[in-house]
């Protein structure tokens, strides 16, 4: 590759890195840009933790196969250890005759020649960029050169994607404290009086009918105006992104985001035609949520799908995970764990059903099925 082609592939790759927000993403972008780059097989990213594994372990030229043979994510030893605590690059003819090298998987590929370069924001360390062999001989001082190039991007790109997301935390955070502090200001407040209103009427009720009724009327006055607000803020907290962008790309971008915060991978399939109303719409999402906070908090999943169709009556929205599933023959201890009562009744709101089948050891199949609306 001449020094022109290998400017404009290296501009590509770093505008491809700057382009996305989400650190999943970036991630991804990297490795991918990365191998292409330097016309290897292999390629991958590893971001540490502060428990001796790694927070994120990126991979391209692996088939999901070959990654799920592979077993859990590597731990940081050997090379992988001296990449997160050395800022200097490594270049080796054979990484297998490396002192530091310990072992890998009976599945893991064959790895020969190999290119390390740590991503650094200062004198931290947030990942390591790894390439093993180069199609067109070893790897030279040039190929480090400009890997060393797309790391810096790298570590610019990343600072910013976690800034973002760490931004939009912060924002979920406060729009959680300002509907907090509505219901404890308008909803609350009403209750209270509502409260005292009804003591008074029933201290009333024998020695002053007449007074009694006038307080009744204060409590339904008080009643209706709880109720509207509450509405009100109800209303509010229907998720922006149904509005913008409707249920389809609002689930998409769930599943999306807990695929990159949660070791387990989450699918998002859908197979819908037509529109929902927007009622039927907040139910589906609702209770997709409390599905898949489910399969990832407490079943122990290493998949989770979500996948939204056409059904026979209207929408199916369904939620499989491969977790530790449970004994469906218990249904208190089911409900209690998964809150499937309160998701039973959102489905009964719009006329819909919910169905779950589990059983230990064999993962568990929520399944919504509502009237479009």
């Amino acid at each position: 590759m001449d020094e022109r082609s290998t400017l404009d592939e290296l501009s590509t790759a770093v505008l491809a890195v700057s382009r996305h927000r989400s650190v999943r993403e970036v991630l991804q972008t990297i490795v991918k840009a990365a191998r292409s780059l330097l016309d290897c097989e292999y390629a991958a990213l590893g971001v540490p933790d502060d428990q001796g594994g790694f927070a994120e372990f990126v991979v391209d030229g692996v088939s999901d196969e070959q990654w799920a043979a592979i077993g859990p994510l590597p731990r940081q030893h050997g090379l992988l250890a001296a990449m997160l605590h050395d800022m200097r690059p490594q270049r080796l003819p054979d990484v297998r005759s490396d002192p530091r090298f310990g072992w890998w998987p009976a599945a893991h590929p064959v790895l020969k020649d190999f290119l390390g370069v740590p991503i650094t924001d200062g004198e931290e360390i947030l990942g390591a960029l790894f390439l093993a062999n180069r199609r067109s001989g070893e790897f030279t001082a040039e190929d480090e050169s400009l890997l060393a190039v797309l790391a810096a991007h790298a570590a610019i790109a990343l600072t910013n994607a976690r800034l973002y997301e760490q931004g939009r935390e912060l924002t979920l955070l406060e729009e959680r404290q300002r509907v907090a502090r509505e219901l404890h200001d308008a909803v609350a407040q009403k209750l209270f009086s509502l409260r005292l209103t009804t003591e008074a009427a029933a201290a009333y009720v024998r020695k002053d009918p007449a007074r009694a009724e006038t307080e009744l009327q204060e409590i339904r006055r008080l009643a209706a105006q709880a109720t509207e607000e509450l509405g009100q803020i109800v209303a509010e907290l229907r998720p922006r992104e149904l509005a913008d962008t409707g249920l389809v790309e609002t689930l998409r971008r769930r599943a999306a985001l807990l695929d990159r915060v949660h070791e387990a991978r989450v699918e998002f399939v859908a197979e819908l035609t037509g529109k929902l109303t927007a009622a039927v719409e907040e139910v589906v999402l609702r209770v997709a949520e409390e599905a898949l906070h489910n399969a990832l908090r407490h079943a122990s999943a290493s998949v989770v799908q979500v996948r939204l169709a056409d059904g026979g009556r209207g929408v199916v929205c369904t939620i499989t995970d491969d977790g530790t599933g449970f004994d469906t023959s218990v249904p208190a201890a089911a409900n209690a764990r998964l809150g499937l009562s309160s998701m039973r009744e959102r489905a009964r709101r719009v006329g819909g059903t919910l169905s779950v089948a589990s059983r230990p050891g064999g993962g568990t199949t929520v399944t919504l099925e509502v009237p479009r609306g």
